[in-house]
């Protein structure tokens, strides 16, 4: 047993103690980097040199590539099958509690094509769900859970307009909740080009089975009056993006 844990201390590293020491770890540092090089230098020579070796890895690197990009559009096609007929009713939502209603909300965007993972934790700069629908486009999710009758207010629209393109390179950024939003956080939102999906457009996408880009609606290309706005010189009073539900006047 002592024997044993000689034997473990003797392996294991430790920093140099003394100015030989350093200078004895800088010289080993140096040939293995040495070494290394010209290693590289004659697998590059090697590969350059017989043309059907640089053919045949290019042609295995090309393949290798296209077999990843193949998997992970068939991996989205294969969730969104799965969650092909996921049907949440109003009372469904209400029911749950702030993270189940995230996840509730990125499997509906799963179950719509797109590229979706949840990424609401602590810290999490004001996005839940950020997902690539098939254009392309980036879209950041930030899901409100609200009680019955609840209302988004304009502080969180600011929140999101700071944090979704700067952040997180969004294309459209989106407010989600169960219940609606405050007049201010409708006027900000149209400032900033945020879309708002309250409680009649939520039920249309997760009871209906609407999509969320014909809700969005998303363009190809995107449109740059429909982009996510990031500063705005005055308030306009129009209604959102996806207009104001008729629920959510004040």
């Amino acid at each position: 047993m002592t024997h044993r844990k000689s034997r473990s201390r003797l392996l294991q590293a430790r920093m140099p103690r003394n100015l030989s020491e350093w200078i004895a770890a800088l010289f080993v540092v140096v040939i293995a980097a040495a070494l290394l090089v010209q290693g590289i230098r004659a697998l590059i020579g090697v590969i350059f040199g017989h043309w059907y070796i640089a053919a045949a890895l290019g042609s295995g690197l090309t393949i290798a590539i296209a077999a990843a990009l193949w998997w992970q559009v068939a991996a989205v096609r294969r969730r969104a099958a799965r969650l092909r007929h996921l049907r949440l009713t109003l009372h469904d939502l209400d029911a749950m509690n702030p993270q189940a209603f995230e996840f509730a909300v990125h499997d509906l965007m799963l179950r719509d094509g797109m590229n979706a993972r949840h990424v609401g934790r602590r810290g999490d700069r004001t996005a839940d769900v950020i997902a690539l629908d098939e254009r392309g486009h980036r879209i950041v999710v930030q899901c409100k859970h609200t009680t019955t009758g609840g209302k988004v207010r304009v502080d969180v629209i600011y929140q999101v307009n700071g944090t979704a393109g700067p952040a997180h390179g969004a294309d459209v950024a989106v407010v989600v909740t169960n219940g609606s939003f405050t007049r201010g956080a409708r006027e900000s939102a149209a400032e900033f080009r945020i879309h708002l999906i309250g409680r009649q457009h939520l039920a249309r996408w997760a009871a209906d089975g609407e999509s969320l880009q014909r809700l969005l609606r998303l363009t190809t290309p995107l449109r740059r009056r429909r982009r996510l706005r990031h500063t705005a010189a005055t308030r306009h009073r129009n209604p959102s993006p996806l207009g104001a539900d008729p629920q959510e006047a004040t």
